[in-house]
Parts: structure tokens; sequence; C-alpha cells
């Protein structure tokens, strides 16, 4: 009878794509949303990001003039407050 040898055997290509995989999915799992405090830290963190994109896509469809409308609209609303 053939002795054990004590060493591992080396891993086929199929077993070394399934630990990669593994190593992937862990590393991307989801974030714990039962805190409030990092459900609120994460829909901030992604409204910012729609706001950094939406804010300039906006006004690179605009006209001149409605960009002058929403500007002074928006003057008129921030002075507006300024009054009380």
């Amino acid at each position: 009878m053939r002795k054990r040898s004590r060493k591992q055997e080396p891993e086929d290509i199929n077993q070394i794509a399934h630990r990669m995989t593994q190593h992937i999915i862990d590393a991307t799992e989801e974030p714990d949303l039962s805190d409030d405090k990092a459900r609120s830290a994460l829909a901030r963190a992604l409204g910012r990001l729609g706001g950094l994109k939406g804010g300039p896509a906006r006004a690179a469809k605009m006209t001149d003039a409605e960009r002058r409308d929403s500007a002074s609209k928006a003057a008129r609303a921030r002075w507006s407050k300024r009054s009380d």
C-alpha cells in the first residue's frame, strides 16, 4: 500500500477560480443597514453623488435665458430669507 503524502496537492484551475470568486463576493458584501446612522450616511453619500452630477447636467441643457431666470429666482429666494 502506498503511503499518503502529507503535502497538499496543488489546486487545479477550477479550485483557484472558485477561491478568487469567493474572495470577490466577500469583499463586495452589502453594508449593514440595520443602524440608522449607517443608513443615513449612505443616503447622504448617494444624494451627494446625484447632486454633483445633476446640477452641471441641468445647466448644460439650459439656454442662457433659462439660466439667467433660474439664477435671478435663486437670488430672490436667498435675499427674501434675509429680511427676517
